[in-house]
């Protein structure tokens, strides 16, 4: 069998959550393979706000396995805070929950040093969610981080301590302390928390179901644009963000990827610093914004929105090799008599183009907009394609054309039961 592949096409945010909840009944195993507690997937059933941080999105299937694969780095705190929450709803996630002993491990110090070096930026801030992910990628690509495995070793407070201190000098470079106060006693609590768990080799457990007929979906967090190669950098994450993330970050070879579900919104949004072509400073944007409740689900942060992006659209399409799109989130664009879709730039030499530039600075781009009908139908109303406005079904044969890709899940409310699939449509 194959790894189908479920990824952001933005900057993060899309819905995956949502999308994985949708299909994850048709999988036996749900993966997690990249990022860390700055990932906030929000589902939404039975009247409920679901939102998961680091727990796989299959966690609510109890006929599910829920893996959280090497390329996660993973905040013990957090996680063990995330299990209690899932335990007071009634989901005991420790029988279908399965952690990778290669996933790396965030240490409060971590997220220390995630303040101190976003502050030493001034205004040229990342825009960081100072969880400590990037220091504990930078650490995992030093060669001096620190495993889930290492947690079951006999030397594990030598190793500790050898890398806090570590910490420690880099900090006071900084000219600032490392003051680990009570997160260091919570720490340790969490891990001998996580000793109790099912700690596993998971690409073996991953490849042996593959061998065994099984069904895998790999979760992606963040967004491809926020791919640490590939995404408007330096404004990105610090993990592979795309398909080829799946392989690196649960250990599967690329000839066992299958379908490749691409997730986007019908607008567009980004939280932080960094380029945003469509970008709307005006009352447009703040009526999406509240529209579509554009706050970070780990971070509160309000969302900066705009209008759809093609030439992005397409570029993530192309690095993940897309085989089936999904719009979110469409019922936000309802109250509008015209939806206007970026598909091409202008450029300071003023070259038109759908290509991404090297080095995107939003002064130096010009989005140029085609406009559509809106459709000004409640759509969270509506339970079959066959109900859809004409408009609605306009713009998404007009996304299509230009994607050359199916959309082949259309999300019309936060709801499981708005959620609708259409056959895939052939692409002229």
């Amino acid at each position: 069998m194959a790894v189908d592949i479920l990824i952001g096409l933005q900057w993060g945010d899309e819905g995956k959550g949502k999308i994985v909840d949708v299909l994850a009944p048709t999988y036996d195993i749900v993966a997690r393979f990249q990022g860390g507690p700055n990932a906030g997937h929000t589902l939404e059933f039975e009247g409920t706000k679901h939102v998961l941080h680091q727990i796989p999105s299959g966690i609510f299937h109890a006929h599910i396995q829920n893996v959280i694969g090497n390329g996660v780095v993973l905040d013990p705190i957090v996680f063990r805070t995330e299990m209690q929450k899932l335990q007071d709803r009634g989901v005991d996630a420790t029988q279908n929950l399965f952690i990778s002993k290669k996933a790396s491990l965030i240490l409060p110090s971590h997220k220390i040093l995630d303040r101190v070096s976003e502050e030493a930026l001034g205004s040229g801030k990342i825009g960081s969610t100072l969880k400590g992910i990037g220091p504990t990628y930078q650490d995992k690509i030093g060669r001096v981080g620190m495993r889930i495995g290492d947690i079951l070793a006999d030397d594990f407070q030598d190793r500790y301590n050898k890398l806090v201190e570590r910490h420690r000098k880099t900090v006071e470079f900084y000219g600032q302390s490392l003051d680990l106060g009570e997160q260091e006693q919570a720490f340790f609590e969490a891990v001998d928390y996580l000793r109790t768990l099912k700690l596993v080799d998971s690409e073996y457990m991953i490849n042996e179901a593959l061998k065994n007929g099984k069904r895998v979906l790999a979760e992606g967090a963040q967004g491809s644009l926020l791919d640490v190669d590939f995404g408007t950098y330096p404004f990105v994450t610090s993990s592979t963000t795309l398909v080829a993330g799946a392989c690196t970050g649960l250990g599967v070879a690329p000839r066992h990827i299958g379908e490749v579900y691409g997730i986007f919104k019908a607008y567009c949004t980004r939280v932080g610093s960094g380029p945003f072509p469509t970008e709307l400073l005006d009352e447009v944007g703040d009526q999406i914004r509240k529209a579509g409740n554009e706050f970070g689900s780990t971070t509160g942060r309000p969302r900066r929105c705009g209008w759809v992006d093609l030439p992005s659209l397409k570029y993530s399409i192309m690095l993940n090799g897309v085989t089936q799109l999904n719009m979110m989130k469409a019922d936000v664009l309802t109250e509008f008599d015209t939806i206007k879709v970026c598909t091409h730039y202008k450029l300071v030499s003023g070259e038109i183009t759908d290509q991404l530039p090297h080095s995107i600075d939003t002064g130096d781009i010009e989005p140029i907009y085609e406009e559509l009908p809106g459709w000004k139908v409640e759509l969270n109303q509506i339970e079959s394609v066959d109900a859809l406005p004409e408009a609605f079904n306009n713009y998404m044969s007009f996304l299509e054309e230009h994607l050359q890709v199916p959309i082949t899940i259309a999300s019309v409310g936060p709801d499981r039961k708005s959620t609708l699939r259409r056959e895939r449509a052939r692409i002229s």
